[in-house]
């Protein structure tokens, strides 16, 4: 399983990004999630989704501002940004998963990761 994470960039406070993840394959119980690793901090969840479902979830630190959501016939996961605050600023990374999980260490299926830079 391959995933393709794209769409980071620099930007300033209060500006939006999106970004995109793409699964070579995903079945309807699967959960792709978007965790981020600032510099020196542990990789952290940002958001899920259950691909058939549709249920997202979110971390408290992102709730109102993100928003996740899947184009089913492009096989593809979003995570709309905005709001960005210069405490965002992370490599953002998507990963797949059969069961939800919050700890990253249980994700067997990552993409590269994409740079997110918020200047303030």
């Amino acid at each position: 399983v391959q995933l393709q994470a794209s769409g980071g960039g620099l930007v300033q406070a209060g500006a939006s990004l999106r970004l995109s993840c793409a699964p070579s394959s995903v079945f309807s119980s699967s959960v792709v999630a978007w965790f981020r690793q600032a510099p020196g901090k542990e990789r952290e969840f940002v958001a899920s989704i259950r691909w058939g479902r549709g249920s997202t979830y979110y971390a408290d630190s992102v709730k109102g501002r993100f928003t996740i959501s899947r184009e089913t016939g492009k096989n593809t996961v979003i995570l709309q940004m905005n709001s960005l605050k210069p405490d965002d600023t992370a490599i953002y990374y998507c990963a797949r998963r059969g069961t939800l999980s919050y700890d990253p260490r249980e994700y067997k299926y990552w993409g590269q990761g994409t740079l997110v830079t918020v200047s303030s």
